[in-house]
Formats: structure tokens, sequence, C-alpha cells
């Protein structure tokens, strides 16, 4: 596309422009304008959600394969845009080519792990038990499940992953992939992004014969857009990666609504991680360096940044780690108020009583550059303002000096819900400290041993969520196939004639997938 092109909603397979207020897209390096985009109307907002609505009945029928050969071309569609994607992205961003190319993969690879998925089937829990007409002393009837789409959904794109977690991110493709058509509104800060992603799977739509309306992407406030779509009578369920405001205002619109609807929020943690005195005193050197780099990656933007540093007082680990922490270079942040906002942190934690400053790294100046700041509190001041455990989104963390293993496992028991912690030890200390695992494994959803928590495997093994408040459904992931999940629901058929039933539940096994029969999973007829 051709910067500065107006940007228009892409409600099914039309392209529409009925708006009349304008907002723009900048450069957050220089300020340059990247993007203007009209915001959509209420009209157009009605209109997305109706067809995507009709498009629902039509694409929730889809088998298998076909969803699958959908999301594959959606993958082909987006690595055909070539070298424009990661121009206009890293426009908008501020992020490195690199660091984009690298998401892009990211990103057509989960649409191709769930198309795999769907080919596979076993997600779907097809489950079977077969009539026993002569049990006593009732007669045993014929009962079948599976999971079926829960029906359109609504996903936010986030602002630190303009593709990953945006528009054909993780919650988009493994709605699609559960037969829901989607609707997204693109974030504010990456709209000629969000259109080109958005325009290929537009394009993969029509080529793969899917309906008119399993697909929309809409532009505008954030605020205002964003709870026309919640509280859209149509709209079953909702996905959202970004801050814990914004994401809990969207939980509270939809636990509101007439018929209240399930909203998947992962809204970020600071992610604490612990050191024990074995490893502390074996490996401090390279944990100094680790935590540092962690802590600075991507300047800090990713949620699963480690914000919290926890350890038994040691001045000698502590003059690794503020040397280490000296050594860091800061960059240019995302948008400008994620800018201001982390700037604001800073400032809180640098005038609460009881906080140290105990190192900063370095800047390379200009526009909305941050400078990485670690800071450093004893245990009783972290109990005197336990706000001090909460998320300031960049390059900055808080080391808490405990003073004994009993401390340190009181912290433990005082944290919030968070998407991860990371505990260092050897083999000693982590036989000695179970009980702090056992804890640990009650407030998160992935737990590392001797790691940082930087970086989320994309497989079907991971969990990215966590207890409330880094997320609305500690029951659910937003990352791996388990996300596939959230957007499904169990449909149990008594009694079903064979010509009725799903292909899934039928005698014949015709899709060839792992069905749990009387109790056994097997492939076999019956």
């Amino acid at each position: 596309m051709m910067v500065g092109e107006q940007i228009k909603q892409i409600i099914g397979f039309e392209a529409s422009d009925d708006g009349s207020e304008l907002m723009t897209s900048h450069n957050p390096a220089n300020d340059d304008k990247v993007a203007e985009f009209f915001i959509a109307t209420t009209a157009e907002v009605d209109k997305a959600v109706e067809k995507a609505a009709a498009a629902f009945q039509l694409y929730r029928k889809k088998s298998g394969t076909e969803k699958a050969g959908f999301l594959e071309a959606i993958a082909d569609e987006i690595m055909a845009i070539g070298e424009e994607l990661v121009t206009v992205c890293c426009a908008e961003s501020g992020l490195p080519q690199g660091r984009i190319a690298g998401e892009r993969g990211r990103t057509t690879g989960q649409l191709k792990l769930f198309a795999d998925l769907l080919k596979e089937g076993s997600w779907l829990d097809a489950r079977i038990e077969t009539a026993n007409p002569d049990r006593v002393p009732l007669p045993k009837p014929d009962i079948r499940s599976m999971q079926i789409p829960l029906g359109p959904v609504v996903v936010f794109g986030a602002s630190n992953f303009p593709l990953a977690f945006s528009v054909a991110g993780g919650d988009t493709a493994s709605a699609l992939a559960a037969g829901c058509s989607v609707v997204v509104k693109a974030h504010p800060a990456h709209p000629a992004t969000s259109w080109l992603i958005g325009k290929a799977i537009q394009k993969a739509a029509r080529s793969t014969g899917m309906p008119d309306g399993v697909f929309s992407l809409l532009f505008g406030d954030g605020p205002v857009l964003g709870a026309q779509l919640v509280k859209h009578p149509e709209v079953k369920a909702v996905g959202f990666t970004g801050s814990f405001g914004a994401g809990k205002a969207i939980y509270d619109l939809a636990v509101r609504r007439d018929v209240p609807i399930p909203v998947y929020a992962e809204m970020g943690s600071t992610n604490p991680v612990f050191i024990l005195p074995q490893a502390l005193q074996n490996h401090g050197d390279a944990i100094a360096k680790g935590f540092s780099g962690s802590v600075t990656l991507g300047v800090g933007q990713f949620c699963t940044n480690p914000g919290m540093l926890i350890y038994e007082t040691s001045e000698v680990f502590t003059a690794k780690l503020e040397g280490e922490f000296k050594q860091t270079l800061g960059g240019v942040m995302l948008t400008t108020h994620i800018y201001q906002s982390y700037n604001t942190g800073i400032d809180r934690h640098a005038n609460t009583a009881g906080v140290l400053e105990l190192a900063k790294g370095n800047t390379p100046g200009g526009l909305n550059t941050a400078m990485p700041t670690l800071f450093k509190i004893k245990s009783d001041a972290l109990k005197t303002h336990p706000d001090l455990s909460e998320e300031v989104f960049g390059p900055t963390s808080m080391v808490v000096e405990a003073t004994s293993r009993r401390d340190m496992l009181e912290i433990a028991r005082n944290l919030t819900g968070h998407l991860t912690a990371t505990v260092h030890g050897t083999d000693s200390d982590l036989a000695d400290y179970k009980d702090l695992l056992d804890i640990l494994e009650q407030k998160v959803g992935r737990l590392l041993i001797n790691g940082f928590p930087t970086g989320v495997e994309v497989c079907s093994a991971m969990v990215h969520g966590g207890p409330f408040p880094a997320t609305t459904d500690s029951r659910s992931t937003s990352v791996g196939t388990a996300a596939i999940n959230r957007f499904t629901r169990p449909v149990c058929y008594q009694n079903m004639p064979q010509d009725l039933l799903p292909d899934e539940l039928k005698n014949n096994n015709v899709l060839g997938i792992w069905r749990l029969v009387n109790g056994s999973l097997s492939k076999e007829e019956i």
C-alpha cells in the first residue's frame, strides 16, 4: 500500500468508508504520519457483526479439511505480501526488521499449526456411548457428544505484537479453527499493518470458498468501538490482549449484557523470578546477565517481561546484577502513550518510600526512547506497598530482597495471579524448596525452571494464561492449540439417527479421527 493511503473498513468481502472522522497512525521513532483511517460508524459495526452472524451459520458446517485449507491460504497470502508488510509494520511500531520478520513467521506458523489440528480432529473431543437396550433396571440410551463453535467472536488487536497477537494472530486463528466467524478491532497504533493482513484474510476467504462475512476488520477509537462490539447481541465471545484496565472494562461490559458472554483477556503480569541460595552462589554471573537481558528484550514490551526478582539478601550478587544492568540498552517504545505510561510508572516507583534505584541502563536517545531502570526494595516495603508488584510495561524490574527462606515463601503466597513464575535453583535447591513450587503452580499458568519467561513457544503444550488479574479466565490459554477450546462448547446428541449425526460422531468414522468409544480411544468403525 502507499503510505498515506486512506484505509477503509473490511466488512466481509466489501470495503466501506461511510465514516467522516479520521484517525492517524505515526512512526513512534520520528512522529511521521504513516496512515490515516476512517472511524467505523455504528451502521458499519452492525453490518460487520450481522454479516458475521449470517456467515457463521455456513462456516460452522465446514469440514475440518475445508477450514484447514482456509487457514493455510491465509498464511500463504500473508507471505505473498512480501517486504511491504515488514516495511509498513516497522514504520508503525518502531520495531526492527528482524523482529517483524520473525513475528511474521510465528503468525503463519501458528495458522498452519491450527490447520494441522483441524485435519487430525482430536480437539473435537468426540465421545460415543452406544446403546444397551438390555441393561437393567433401565435401558442405556445412545449418547454422543463433541465440541461445536460458539458463534461470532470479537478479537482486539494487541499493541506489542502487531502480527502474532493481532489481526491474524492467535485469537483469530483459534476462533476460525473452531468454526467461528471473526470481527477484529484493529489496534489504532498500526492500522496500515492491520489493513494489509486484513486484505490477505479477505483474499484467502474468497479463494477457498468461505462465506461472505466470515472475517471483518474495523478501525476506530478503542473504548467506543470496543464497547459497540462487545455489547452487540450477535457476538458470542471476545479475545483480548492488552492492559489490565482495558481488559477489565471489556470483561465488565460482557458480564453486564442481558446474555453474558465469555471474555478471554490476557492482561499481563510481573512474572516473578525467584533465585534459590545455591543457584545464587554458583550461577550468579549467568543469572544476572540473563535476567538483565530478559528485562530489556524488545524494550521490555512483552507480557512475560520479568518485572520482579526475589532472592535472599546478597551484596555480592546485587553488585553483579547492578553491573550487568548498567550495560543494557533501551529503545523506541511502541507508542507515545506507552512511553508516557512507562515514565509515569518509573516516577511512581522512584517516589515510593523504601524503593531505591539500583541501576539505569543506556538509551540511544530520541523520541519515545525508554531508559531501562532497575529498582530495589526490602521485603517489608513490598508488604507495605503491594502495588509495587504491579506491572510497569517496559524495560524495568523490581529487586525484592528477602530475609530468609520463610520470607521468600511468604512473598510467593502473597502474589496475585501471573502468567509465569521462574525459579533458578540447583537440584538440591529445588528439592529443598518444593513447597515454593507448590505455591507458585497455584499462582501462574507457566512455571519455569532455570530460564527466563520472555519467549513463548507456540506448541500444543503451551499455556499462556494464568489466574486473575493476569487473565479473566485461568482455565484457558491464548497460545498453543488448546486456545481453540475458548471458542467452543460441548453438545450431546441422544438417540440421534445416524443420518442426522455430525460426521465426527457417525458409526463409520468417515473422518478417521480419534474418538472415545465406550471409554476407549479408537479410530475404528462402530
